[in-house]
């Protein structure tokens, strides 16, 4: 995973947090400086987070984020950060929060281009009929994510 992090109003945030290979890749010029997560105190708590989310010890996260978008993505993400561990929503329903259930397409679009991957969980947004849909990381992942969660909870989600 790539994690990318930014100078925000003093301090650090997360900007970017990519599977290898997902669609929509951060252009070099949102990559910033090339630094090692394990000599940059911020990086390294963002892959230590990681980690304990991937050993199923964090339930979620607390770093700060700065994703980059549009104002209805960041609509969006923002609804996003409200899914908890273990739930799961649909696109038409996020639309529905925010005020008209034919922004569902719009939604879906704007979760494609999440660049905070796990750590906004877009993973747990499905299909109106409960199925897995596309994930920018893959379908593959979104089901090992899904599952990973349904396993620390002891529940099925689907």
């Amino acid at each position: 995973m790539i994690l990318v992090s930014d100078g925000v109003a003093g301090g650090q945030a997360l900007c970017g947090a990519y599977f290898t290979g997902q669609r929509h890749q951060p252009t070099s010029d949102q990559l910033g400086t090339e630094c090692d997560a394990g000599t940059d105190p911020f990086l390294q708590a963002a892959a230590d987070q990681l980690g304990e989310y991937f050993a199923g010890t964090r339930r979620e996260f607390d770093l700060p984020v700065a994703a980059r978008g549009t104002d209805f993505e960041q609509r969006v993400w923002a609804l996003l950060r409200r899914v908890g561990f273990g739930t799961t929503t649909s696109y038409g329903q996020l639309a529905e929060q925010l005020g008209n259930r034919h922004l569902a397409q719009g939604v879906g679009q704007a979760v494609g281009h999440n660049p905070v991957s796990i750590v906004v969980p877009c993973h747990r947004v499905l299909g109106a009929d409960g199925r897995l849909t596309g994930y920018a990381g893959g379908v593959e992942r979104k089901q090992a994510l899904l599952s990973l969660e349904q396993s620390a909870l002891g529940t099925r989600l689907f």
